[in-house]
């Protein structure tokens, strides 16, 4: 089962990397067309509230509340009982997300007030800074829409996920970016407003991923018809689940929407800042943690309806140790990386020096993060896959309550200047709360306890870690010397810095003593 999974994994990881690729495009071009300025600050606000609504009723709560009951009724009733469920369940999300929708697009002003609220009072002041407000209020007419697109996406996303077929799904998100893409390479130079332009792109790219989904949907046999069944049992169920998961799975979405109303209120570029780092530190959060996450989830429902309660656990020991393994790494390069990496991918154009190291500096507080953020993407599923949502929700409240602490508290003390640095760290200081809760509740109930294997894979890990960033340290240069170097040369030098720490970290781990065996579920010394 472990090579499955880790065929299942790597699959989804290479379909992911290509989403992430463009992702990656897709940013370097948004930034040479609109910087880090007020511009940009509108843009990444109108498509951040649709997003985090997306990751509520679609990709998040939605996912983790359908996917173990779905996963149920094909172990034990078959595909045409699955079929049924499909059927009702797509019609009464569909219809509950065309109210959403059609609500927010009549009263965006009211959510751009709720959200950022620095620039209504601006606007009521009349102030320079309320002319955001206005155009906000406007693009998020165009990209709400983007929520119902990708809520029904979601849905047959999940369907093939659970039916084994991960690369469709993991695929999906690269259409959005080709869309993005080309309306800011076409639509927005014949634009007065540029940043309208790209509010488009997102609106066409949510049509065009649900029509890529839909043969493949077709192909399997579960292209039904939508029913409204508000009632239906297996409705109630996915239904009870995914109430408190709106919270549990989302509480980093709803932390750093928290950020955005905060940084709304700080100097002008906070958001975009924040933006730029939380992008980079997506890329092995998707890369790697929601991979993982994404592949375990079927695999651990399938062992709780089986009640195979040794396979749940070894399942879940081998996502945490894939995690370490790959996280760790990941967060101390990045860290260590945070400006060149920005300098690289984004200094041209409107996006200059300043705005490099001031998102820089976010990264470092996200990065430090990162490992948490990847963590909770594994243990949620423990609870999910065993259709307890109550324990999750009760930890993402505590985390949630515990980020607004950190990010008045932090904000305050860095000042107007430096806050949204405080609100990165804010987030990861969160998220290592709700991991270690999640932890923490998985192994008073009995369900995971980490091996001897995992503990001691985490000790070589942090070792190997260790001595990369030595490695990383002593040969990144100056930002200074990353300025002299030319647009040709910083890929060079970057490329040549990733290349010499995943050396250095890879004969660590084998000097250490790990091996490839250890990979595999189940696995001992």
């Amino acid at each position: 089962m472990s090579r499955k999974l880790l065929k299942a994994s790597a699959l989804v990881s290479f379909m992911t990397l290509i989403s992430r690729v463009l992702g990656l495009v897709r940013d370097v071009v948004i930034a040479n067309l609109l910087g880090a300025g007020n511009a940009a600050d509108v843009y990444f606000f109108a498509q951040k509230i649709p997003n985090f609504l997306r990751r509520l009723f679609a990709e998040g709560a939605f996912s983790q509340a359908f996917v173990p009951v779905l996963a149920d009724v094909q172990q034990n009733q078959g595909e045409d009982a699955m079929r049924q469920l499909v059927a009702r369940v797509s019609g009464t999300l569909g219809l509950i997300i065309t109210f959403v929708t059609v609500l927010g697009i009549i009263g965006s002003p009211v959510v751009t007030m709720l959200f950022g609220t620095g620039w209504f009072v601006a606007w009521l002041n009349g102030e320079a800074d309320g002319a955001k407000f206005e155009l906000a209020s406007l693009m998020l007419k165009i990209t709400f829409p983007y929520l119902w697109f990708i809520s029904i996406t979601a849905l047959a996303g999940a369907v093939l996920n659970t039916l084994g077929r991960f690369a469709v799904a993991a695929f999906t998100p690269v259409f959005l970016n080709v869309a993005i893409i080309a309306c800011a390479i076409w639509l927005s130079p014949q634009l007065d407003q540029p940043e309208i332009g790209l509010a488009w792109g997102v609106f066409l790219g949510g049509v065009i991923q649900l029509l890529f989904q839909i043969p493949f949907i077709y192909k399997a046999g579960f292209l039904v018809r939508p029913r409204w069944a508000w009632g239906d049992a297996g409705v109630a169920r996915i239904r009870k689940l995914m109430i408190p998961a709106l919270f549990g799975v989302s509480v980093s979405q709803i932390n750093l929407l928290l950020d955005t109303f905060i940084a709304s209120w700080l100097v002008g570029g906070s958001i975009s800042w924040l933006y730029y780092a939380d992008r980079l530190l997506e890329f092995p959060l998707g890369l790697f943690g929601i991979a993982i996450a994404t592949v375990i989830l079927p695999t651990l429902s399938r062992r709780h309806a089986g009640k195979e309660s040794e396979a749940f656990a070894h399942t879940m020991d081998w996502g945490v140790r894939m995690v370490l393994l790959l996280g760790m790494p990941a967060a101390a390069g990045m860290m260590v990386l945070s400006a060149p990496l920005l300098m690289v991918l984004f200094l041209h154009g409107a996006f200059d020096v300043n705005a490099a190291l001031g998102a820089s500096l976010a990264l470092w507080a996200y990065g430090s993060g990162l490992v948490a953020f990847m963590i909770i993407k594994v243990l949620a599923p423990g609870f999910y896959a065993k259709q307890d949502t109550k324990t999750p929700v009760r930890i993402g409240i505590i985390a949630m309550v515990a980020n607004m602490v950190f990010n008045i508290v932090l904000a305050s003390l860095l000042g107007e200047q430096l806050g949204y640095v405080g609100l990165a760290a804010a987030t990861s200081m969160s998220a290592f709360l709700n991991a270690g809760l999640l932890a923490l509740g998985l192994w008073r109930r009995h369900i995971y306890r980490p091996g001897r294997l995992t503990w001691l894979t985490l000790g070589r890990i942090a070792l190997a870690t260790a001595a990369m960033v030595a490695v990383l340290w002593y040969a990144n240069p100056s930002v200074a010397d990353w300025q002299q170097l030319s647009l040709a040369q910083r890929p060079l030098w970057l490329a040549s810095l990733v290349g010499a720490g995943v050396l250095a970290y890879g004969l660590s781990l084998v000097i250490l003593g790990f091996r490839p065996r250890h990979l595999k579920a189940g696995s001992q010394f």
